[in-house]
């Protein structure tokens, strides 16, 4: 299994792995979870994926078994920034609350977001750790190489059972709601203390 992060600049060196990180997530979000999401040549997209932007997959033999992707909390363009912000500013149409942090989104060169965070429900489940513990790891060196000292994100409130054991210092900086199709709950990972 290979960790591979990707960015416009990147991903001409890896065939059609950018593409299939798409795929993989037009089959976890519109597929499996019917979130009404951008979709093109069978690929999920959306405002937030542009070279600002950098993609991580886990991946072996052309197959994509889970992703993220990662955003500058700086990021502009147009009228975007990154989704928490936008959701909390009321540019997403109201699919995500507008009261999901505690406090303002940030906006620093050290805070990134994490989102589109996937792995593909066809990974058995007795690889489904180990996939997962390899998404953590490099998201989080990729986010680290980026010069981010925190990543925020909007995940399922689950977030304990299956970040805790990765030992990544994570807590709530919103309440937990109901969207589409679960619980979900904006959460802060220090990478500071991972800098050394």
């Amino acid at each position: 299994m290979q960790t591979t992060t990707l960015s416009y600049s990147n991903l001409h060196n890896h065939g059609e792995l950018f593409a299939n990180v798409f795929r993989a997530r037009k089959q976890s979000f519109i597929i499996q979870k019917n979130w009404d999401l951008p979709q093109t040549d069978d690929m999920e997209f959306d405002q937030y994926d542009t070279p600002m932007s950098r993609w991580v997959a886990i991946h072996d033999l052309g197959r994509v078994y889970a992703g993220v992707r990662l955003t500058p909390s700086t990021a502009r363009c147009g009228m975007y920034s990154y989704m928490i912000k936008d959701a909390q500013a009321g540019l997403l149409g109201g699919s995500i609350p507008a009261d999901l942090l505690y406090a303002d989104a940030p906006v620093d060169a050290g805070t990134w977001e994490a989102s589109r965070l996937f792995v593909d429900h066809n990974t058995p489940q007795s690889q489904r750790r180990r996939v997962h513990k390899h998404l953590v790891q490099e998201m989080s060196a990729s986010a680290r190489a980026l010069g981010a000292t925190r990543l925020v994100a909007l995940v399922a409130a689950t977030w304990p059972r299956w970040l805790t054991p990765t030992g990544l210092d994570a807590q709530a900086i919103g309440r937990e709601m109901w969207i589409d199709d679960g619980y979900f709950q904006c959460i802060s990972i220090n990478l500071a203390a991972k800098l050394h």
